[in-house]
């Protein structure tokens, strides 16, 4: 269904209502189509980088991750100073 700028605004949430239940509501200024109603869709979350999921250990548990090596050498290094 087409309606005028004017009927549109009086109309709006019967409007949204039609088109929520699949009906196609379109806008017009002195009858020429501008835009439709659509219900809106949600975009999908964009994943960057170490966060993208490629089987790997996720990056936070790359960061927290114990190395036995560098522990041993903060916490129990017997080296003496120079």
């Amino acid at each position: 269904m087409i309606f005028n700028v004017a009927e549109a605004k009086a109309n709006l949430s019967k409007l949204i209502n039609m088109a929520f239940h699949g009906e196609e509501v379109v806008i017009a200024k002195n009858n020429l189509p501008l835009v439709e109603l659509v219900i809106h869709k949600p975009k999908s979350k964009i994943v960057f980088g170490l966060l993208a999921d490629n089987g790997k250990d996720s990056a936070d548990e790359c960061l927290l991750a114990d190395d036995e090596e560098l522990n041993e050498l903060f916490y129990n290094s017997e080296i003496e100073p120079k």
